[in-house]
């Protein structure tokens, strides 16, 4: 086979030099933004260095004119091969020449981006030659001694480079874990061949990236999904979103946003990346397998983007250890559950969402623009807690309905829209509250103050004390914190639960016992124990309402009923000396609480009834941040109405709506009705009616 020339590669049936010829179209002389453009500019230096190397290779080979050359080895070409044997010590023919970016030059760009070597880029190039100029095909035929063969290889890239291929070094460049093959751009094939003989492939995407087309990989299509437009934010969200922004920008990063709601981690996500400038790839998380996890990577190398992955699968850790892999790349992912250290080896920035202010008028105006002008839009979403894209999701679906019938958007369409797209955010079994109270928030008498003040030292000192002092009882009881609220309703049972988990700087996980409570024999254990174990190794304060309906006294066996009820009692005793955790408990009722769970509790707080100079504070906190009119007294509410907290607070809470109805302060009047409104509520005779 004959050393082609310029005319013999050329396109069959094309001419040379003909403008249709790709590469001889480029004109080096005239700067350009197009990226096909600067791609032929790195091809016509890659057909000098192939030109090249096929004069050198023709200059001494005896067989050059040979028409069967290739595809045998006759005596000549045996003994020209020994000739031309490599030694250890030969010079390169050529030097890998540089690449200078240019403008629209996305192959420089992406060697910057994915930290290539120069070897890697000049190996990259001529990988991808055949693809995008079908003249090399020939040419590489020739140079591989295989007409068949029409595709480079290791041993012509590494030739045409002018590197030795018996350098560690170099051939570690072609390695699975090297660059090119981890991040997808390239691959070796016929792994059954000599290592300098194995084909190497450029991925059609990449081709049609360093061409201009930005059209994701076809295996995307259908798991990608725009990004929602971010949303008016408070205050809060704002420091959030600036902060995170500027950490985005110092380089790529992994972080775990925790969303309280379904739809806020994403839209805060929008407005980070809006600050940061930062485009991003938004996809749902895979549920079947991680087959398309290379390619929303390499996709997002390609562009320099983010890749933003909301709504994990149930078992989120495969995906979780993959994408973190990628240190290269910025990864942001969100979901409602709190981030497992068990998902990967690696753990990313974890954060919580920022909160925003669901119903607010201004997000949905933001997402309705025009089309809010023609109603009262804040009383229509007033009930609503929607948060992130599920606003624009609504605000898009009103426009459809107001569409279909064939006039503007209007309330009823805003409210059906809303309706359709409201979702709980609770947990599983617990509902999550983050603490917003102080102490300051409390008004008990001094010893139930003083008990709850000790839980929470108990809570900060539970490891000196049990562990480095050894004072645990030892038999594997573990070092929780349990103690026992009890107290008639409204006394502030729960309140006090609230300061404590915020005294800690912790979240308080209130028990729904609808949800542990089971009539199948041995579920109830089962549920108790998914909560105890994801407690134990949770940072949270447990509280369980009402807990007389799950630690009640055990009876005398006298049916089955009984002997599975003691079960689940026995079950829970033996559940609590383990736990270590910080576990509260409230009852209204103290002498339904087993005796050997008592004995198991740290503290024991009990809430009396507020007396008339403590009613008279809980008035005056209820009223502190009430428009209230001019020389209001609670004093004689206070002695009048025997009150609990909890009433007391209802009472304010409708005193206070009375006045916004009417669009005035809140008067004595409209308090000595809230009152009112609880005495009948309790079925008690209320002062001045009725006999009193």
């Amino acid at each position: 086979m004959s050393a082609p020339t310029e005319e013999a590669a050329a396109t069959p049936g094309t001419p040379a030099g003909d403008p249709s010829d790709a590469s001889e179209s480029y004109d080096p002389n005239t700067p350009h933004d197009d990226p096909a453009h600067a791609l032929l500019a790195h091809l016509a230096a890659l057909r000098e260095r192939v030109t090249a190397l096929v004069e050198h290779r023709a200059a001494g080979d005896p067989t050059a004119d040979d028409p069967l050359r290739g595809l045998y080895l006759s005596d000549d070409a045996v003994r020209h091969l020994l000739r031309t044997w490599p030694s250890a010590d030969a010079a390169p023919p050529h030097a890998p020449a540089g690449y200078p970016a240019g403008p629209g030059d996305r192959l420089a760009l992406l060697a910057g981006r994915a930290g290539l070597t120069e070897l890697d880029t000049a190996v990259l190039l001529i990988a991808l030659a055949p693809d995008v100029d079908r003249t090399f095909e020939p040419l590489y035929g020739y140079l591989n001694d295989d007409v068949s063969r029409r595709r480079a290889t290791v041993g012509l890239a590494l030739d045409l480079c002018g590197v030795p291929a018996h350098l560690a070094a170099v051939r570690g460049r072609f390695h699975a874990s090297a660059p090119l093959r981890a991040l997808g751009l390239l691959e070796v094939e016929e792994p059954e061949r000599p290592f300098l003989t194995r084909s190497l492939r450029v991925p059609d995407r990449l081709a049609g990236h360093l061409l201009g087309d930005d059209t994701p990989d076809a295996a995307l299509l259908g798991r990608l999904h725009p990004m929602p437009d971010p949303l008016p934010a408070g205050a809060d969200a704002e420091d959030f979103t600036r902060r995170l922004a500027a950490r985005l920008q110092d380089g790529p990063l992994t972080v775990y946003l925790r969303e309280q709601r379904e739809g806020d981690g994403l839209a805060a996500l929008a407005s980070v990346l809006r600050a940061a400038n930062l485009d991003a790839l938004c996809c749902s998380g895979p549920e079947d397998d991680l087959s398309t996890v290379p390619e929303l990577l390499r996709e997002a190398r390609l562009g320099g983007r983010a890749v933003v992955v909301s709504g994990l699968p149930g078992q989120p850790g495969p995906l979780v250890r993959a994408l973190t892999a990628a240190t290269d790349v910025t990864v942001l992912l969100t979901d409602p559950r709190p981030y497992d250290p068990h998902w990967a080896p690696h753990d990313p920035l974890v954060l919580d969402a920022p909160g925003r202010r669901a119903g607010g008028a201004a997000a949905w105006r933001a997402a309705l623009g025009p089309d809010a002008d023609g109603f009262d839009l804040a009383t229509a979403v007033a009930p609503y807690r929607l948060g992130g894209d599920r606003i624009q999701r609504a605000a898009h679906a009103a426009r459809a309905l107001a569409t279909f019938d064939g006039g503007p958007v209007t309330a009823d369409h805003v409210r059906l829209a809303a309706r359709r797209q409201s979702a709980s955010g609770l947990e599983s079994h617990a509902r999550r509250i983050r603490p917003a109270v102080d102490w300051r928030d409390l008004v008990l008498p001094e010893a139930p103050l003083t008990q709850l003040r000790e839980l929470a030292l108990r809570a900060r000192h539970r490891d000196r004390v049990l562990g480095d002092w050894r004072l645990s009882a030892g038999g594997g009881r573990g070092r929780g914190v349990l103690g026992l609220f009890a107290g008639e309703s409204g006394t502030g049972k729960t309140l006090s639960a609230e300061v404590v988990a915020a005294d800690l700087g912790l979240d308080l996980y209130v028990v729904q016992l609808s949800s542990i409570v089971d009539k199948y024999v041995g579920e109830t254990e089962k549920n108790l124990e998914r909560i105890f174990t994801e407690a134990d190794r949770t940072d949270a304060v447990l509280l369980f309402d009402e807990a007389d309906a799950v630690f009640g006294k055990r009876s005398e066996v006298k049916d089955s009923h009984d002997r599975y009820a003691n079960m689940e009692s026995a079950y829970l005793l033996q559940r609590l000396e383990s736990f270590d955790g910080i576990a509260l408990l409230t009852t209204n009722l103290r002498a339904n609480i087993d005796e050997a769970f008592t004995r198991r509790l740290d503290l024991v707080v009990d809430f009396p009834f507020p007396d008339a100079g403590q009613r008279l504070a809980l008035w005056r906190h209820g009223l502190s941040h009430v428009p209230s009119a001019d020389g209001i007294d609670p004093a004689p509410l206070a002695r009048d109405f025997e009150l609990a907290g909890g009433s007391i607070r209802s009472a304010v809470v409708t005193a206070a709506y009375l006045a916004a109805g009417r669009g005035d302060h809140v008067t004595a009047g409209d308090l000595l009705e809230g009152a009112r409104r609880e005495y009948r509520k309790a079925g008690r005779l209320v002062p001045g009616e009725g006999g009193w």
